[in-house]
């Protein structure tokens, strides 16, 4: 397989477990994939993040927020793989209960990785609500 096939058969079972299991309250799976070189960031669609005691504390919170998804899907738009970076652009839907309510909800969302020893990590990610 290539280089782009290795990292879309990533997108699609790793990365994508981890967002199901945060949705659901797990955020140890989503936290295991960022890397744990600096720089990391998130800019989010509810908390922003710099830096790893940031982005411990923004997981730690979600994995509280999140319970009972119902439906997460990625709609992938966009990605490449250049050496050992590469992103994602897309849609997030999700049905799941945020602080105990139950909500449906679109983010568009756009993630930076760098490969790290031969495995890909997330380093950066900016979601924002799709509003129309």
């Amino acid at each position: 397989m290539s280089d782009r096939d290795d990292f879309l058969a990533w997108v699609r079972t790793a990365l994508y477990e981890a967002e199901l299991a945060l949705h659901n309250g797990n955020a140890a799976p989503r936290r295991a994939l960022w890397s744990r070189n600096e720089p990391v960031s998130v800019l989010g669609a509810w908390r922003n993040a710099n830096g790893q005691q940031e982005l411990d504390k923004l997981f730690a919170a979600l994995g509280k927020s999140f319970s009972d998804c119902t439906s997460y899907g990625f709609e992938l738009q966009a990605y490449d793989v250049l050496g050992d970076m590469a992103y994602t652009a897309g849609l997030e839907h999700t049905s799941a209960s945020v602080d105990g309510q139950p909500r449906t909800y679109t983010l568009r969302a756009t993630q930076v990785y760098r490969r790290e020893d031969g495995e890909w990590r997330v380093v950066h990610r900016h979601g924002d609500t799709v509003t129309e």
